[in-house]
């Protein structure tokens, strides 16, 4: 059997809408209950059963009504991280918090020191 991919896209905009057929007389809904339920015309369902085009608003609305719009995630999934982009993204993400002590070293001193201005710097009769 050949994928929908060798065919023409007329053959595969009929194939949809045979299958949206299927899906609405399973349901034992007419074109024009479900053209209602859906917001849109009857001529609209009628031209996406029949594999003609229409617009793809008009196609979210009717497989939402059919009750068939998560399945359209399986149609363009979610496009998967390559192992060298993942590894990245772990290697930047910190696994754990820093010591207490390690953030002391890192916050620099309050104010603006210089040479003599410490408390333990020694002073001129102290030797």
């Amino acid at each position: 059997m050949a994928t929908m991919e060798s065919h023409s896209d007329h053959y595969v905009l009929e194939t949809l809408g045979r299958q949206l057929a299927r899906h609405r007389i399973d349901r034992n809904q007419t074109q024009s209950q479900l053209a209602k339920e859906a917001g849109v015309s009857l001529r609209t369902v009628i031209r996406l059963e029949s594999g003609s085009s229409t617009q793809l608003t008009n196609l979210i609305r009717v497989l939402r009504a059919l009750d068939l719009l998560p399945n359209l995630q399986k149609l363009v999934p979610q496009p998967l991280a390559s192992p060298l982009a993942k590894l990245r993204a772990d290697k930047k993400e910190r696994k754990r918090a820093s010591s207490r002590s390690a953030v002391a070293r890192e916050t620099p001193p309050k104010g603006n020191w210089t040479w003599g201005d410490s408390d333990d710097a020694p002073r001129a009769g102290d030797r």
